[in-house]
Parts: C-alpha cells; sequence; structure tokens
C-alpha cells in the first residue's frame, strides 16, 4: 500500500455495472460477477456515505490530502492506517471541490503490483508515477527518495513521504463516469450528480 503503510446499489432505475456507469453495458460482464460486483459496492457506498459531501468526517477518521486537483480525477485524501483490501476501507478518498463543497467522487486503492486476481470483478488499473508527498498535498514527480526536495516548492509545506511507482484501481462511486466505473479519469468530474444525495436520503 502507499508507502508502505498505506456501488453499485440502485438509486432509482441506475445501475453501475464494471464496464460503465449505466446498465447498458451490462451484457458484456456475466449475471454472476456482476451480482459479485453489486454485493461489493453497495457495501462500499454504505461505508463512505459518510464522507460523501462531509471532508470534515472524513479527515476525523484520519483521511489527509496528499494530492492537489487532478484534472479529470481531484483531490486525493489518504489514511495511511488503512491496510490490505477490503471495499468497506478504502485508504483513498478522492473528492472534486465546487465552490465552498466537496463531493466525494472516486475511492482508490493502490498496489506495489498488478493484483494476481482482481479486488472486484472487471477491475481495471491506472499507475501513480513515483513521487515526493508533503503536508499541503503538494506533489513532486521523483524516481527515489533521494531527489525528494526537503519541503514543497513554493510553499515550504513539510516532507510527508515519497512512494514508487504504483499500480491503481479508482472506483467511480459516487460520480457517474461515461469512461467506466474503473476509468483512471472523469470527464464528467464538475457535473452535479444526484446519486450522492440520492442514496444518502434513503
Amino acid at each position: 500500500m502507499l508507502a508502505g503503510a498505506l456501488v453499485a446499489a440502485a438509486v432509482s432505475s441506475f445501475t453501475v455495472t464494471a464496464n460503465g456507469a449505466t446498465g447498458r453495458d451490462a451484457k458484456h460482464t456475466d449475471a454472476h460477477s456482476q451480482a459479485a460486483l453489486d454485493r461489493q459496492l453497495t457495501l462500499a457506498r454504505d461505508a463512505t456515505v459518510k464522507y460523501a459531501t462531509n471532508l470534515a468526517a472524513a479527515r476525523r477518521s484520519g483521511y489527509r490530502i496528499i494530492t492537489h486537483n487532478v484534472p479529470g480525477l481531484g483531490f486525493r485524501f489518504m489514511n495511511a492506517a488503512v491496510q490490505g483490501f477490503d471495499v468497506r476501507k478504502p485508504p483513498i478518498l478522492v473528492y472534486e471541490h465546487r465552490g465552498q463543497t466537496w463531493q466525494l467522487g472516486a475511492i482508490e486503492w493502490v498496489f506495489a503490483s498488478k493484483p494476481a486476481q482482481p479486488p472486484l470483478p472487471g477491475a481495471s488499473y491506472g499507475s501513480f508515477r513515483a513521487g515526493c508527498h508533503y503536508t499541503d498535498g503538494t506533489f513532486v514527480p521523483a524516481g527515489d527518495r533521494a531527489a525528494c526536495p526537503k519541503s514543497a516548492p513554493g510553499t515550504e509545506a513539510a516532507f510527508s513521504f515519497w512512494h514508487p511507482r504504483l499500480i491503481t484501481m479508482n472506483v467511480w462511486l459516487w460520480s457517474a463516469n461515461p469512461a467506466g466505473l474503473f476509468a483512471k479519469t472523469n470527464p464528467t468530474v464538475d457535473y452535479e450528480n444526484p446519486l450522492v444525495a440520492a442514496y444518502a436520503a434513503r
């Protein structure tokens, strides 16, 4: 996991599948795998609904910023105490920031290498380049720890940790993504997603 420390519950008629944000591609996923994915994502939604529009709650639970806004992704917040894979305990929460509000878009896991078996049915992966992290969310690409500046360039924030290149698995749990449930980025991260309010109101 990161630095060594390191749902498809239906809302109305909306169904998330492994192949995209709506049920139109369900034919590409066999029924058994889809049912297993649905169960896992339901657990993930139930576990993270408290963070969906409440960044303060995430911070109280130990999540700290590790990257500023990444276009098409958002701001990453990591809980370094989370170990291993548990769909109910993502180590990284990815938030979208709109004005004064923060909305959870994706949950993320990182691995030292591609898992031999996908943690979730239909999972696909991205990558996170090697680099240095600072306490204010500054990220500086670097091939090894020795190349990290002692403090964040431009802000002088304290060094937090370095990690090598990692494999990532994003799950767009709280933001509909036409690029797919497991896509690395989301072209509609600024979209006002009705799923958050609908699910939280259940």
